[in-house]
């Protein structure tokens, strides 16, 4: 089993920044297997959408949404993903989740957070 512990949500005005984290734990035998570290978000009423992931070896994906705004990262050493999150509109606001794949066939999801962006 993996555990993920997502932070660093909260209100931010628009234009504004926040920085999401996501850190793993669990068995050694299975944190050395995580591979992607992906960032998802469900805004009420809507679908959850992917906006982000990044391989083990730090290959990077954006959705058209973020691009430009949003960076992805990871620690390897310390199992946790980060998510920085620029140029904030309120369309961005949504529970946010993240979410790991573990060689070979198993994914674990945060508890997600919730971003607001409202002036």
């Amino acid at each position: 089993q993996v555990y993920l512990e997502q932070s660093g949500g909260g209100l931010a005005q628009p234009g504004g920044s926040l920085r999401l984290s996501c850190a793993a734990s669990g068995r050694p035998s299975m944190l050395k297997y995580i591979g992607y570290f992906r960032w998802y978000r469900q805004a009420p009423g809507q679908v959850r959408e992917l906006i982000s992931n990044i391989s083990r070896s730090g290959y990077t994906h954006y959705g058209d949404s973020v691009k430009g705004r949003f960076i992805v990262s990871r620690d390897n050493s310390a199992n946790t993903g980060f998510l920085q999150m620029n140029n904030l509109r309120p369309e961005d606001t949504a529970v946010y989740y993240c979410a790991v794949s573990v060689l070979p066939d198993r994914e674990f999801w945060g508890q997600g957070t919730q971003v607001t962006v409202s002036a």
